[in-house]
């Protein structure tokens, strides 16, 4: 995947059948340049080997996202390496999980942090999830029984948080999050996982399931391209942002410790 960019059609393109699916966790993977393309418009750089997976490290070479849909057990991989606030953590999420929920913890990677402390379960509350406690366990569980959230506790003491979504053929794809796993990460992964918000998908890609729903929609390429790029070009402006805030600071402060000195002098 290195190096690809993802390029739009020209006017006049026909319109092709795609469909909205609903609900999002069992829509299928989709297209994982979701995901890689967003990371590379914010900074991160791509190691991946031609037509190879998807490898991505952060600027800080923190943390490493990979993609292998054929390695076992496949799928997304997420390694965040200790630093001053977080032991190292890590994510596995299976390779059907719908790229919108992986990219709710993987956009989440390239914002600054909330001031506000996280709530894995607000954002499941807020879309009337149902929980109970199962022994040592919390579930919040989708109003159609489809998705679920849990923390799980171990009779030794470890923890972990895990995800998924099933119908009724089984497990559709489950992610596993470790204990020291950031919380606004797996917030933001819930928050995700739990919107409305149907996906689309070309025709062709939806799983066959007595639980989904389908809505058909005829799109231009022109139109897929479009909506793609007003999403790099949203990630290109915050990175913007946020690298001038940070090299301005530096000077900011200078100046402010230059003006203190000639204060004193001039005293």
């Amino acid at each position: 995947m290195k190096k690809k960019q993802w390029h739009g059609w020209g006017p006049g393109d026909p319109a092709e059948q795609h469909y909205l699916v609903h609900p999002r966790a069992l829509a299928g993977g989709g297209d994982i340049r979701h995901v890689g393309e967003f990371l590379r418009a914010s900074g991160w750089r791509d190691h991946s080997k031609e037509d190879g997976p998807l490898a991505m490290m952060s600027p800080d070479r923190t943390v490493r996202i990979a993609y292998d849909p054929h390695g076992r057990p496949g799928g997304w991989a997420i390694n965040g390496a200790a630093d001053g606030l977080n032991n190292s953590w890590s994510a596995h999420l299976g390779r059907e999980t719908p790229v919108e929920i992986v990219a709710g913890l993987t956009d989440a990677l390239t914002l600054p942090r909330s001031a506000h402390a996280p709530n894995v379960w607000a954002p499941l509350e807020e879309q009337r999830w149902h929980a109970r406690v199962e022994g040592e366990h919390y579930t919040a569980a989708s109003p159609d029984g489809t998705a679920w959230m849990q923390y799980r506790q171990s009779p030794d003491g470890s923890a972990r948080w895990w995800s998924g979504a099933k119908d009724s053929r089984g497990t559709a794809w489950t992610a596993t999050f470790t204990p020291t796993t950031p919380m606004h990460l797996v917030q933001a992964f819930a928050a995700a996982l739990a919107s409305p918000d149907p996906v689309m998908r070309p025709r062709g890609h939806v799983p066959l399931s007595a639980e989904v729903r389908t809505w058909s929609v005829s799109v231009t390429p022109s139109q897929l391209s479009a909506w793609q790029q007003a999403r790099i070009t949203a990630a290109r402006a915050a990175t913007w942002a946020r690298n001038s805030a940070q090299s301005a600071r530096p000077r900011t402060a200078a100046r402010l410790r230059t003006a203190a000195g000639a204060a004193k002098t001039r005293r």
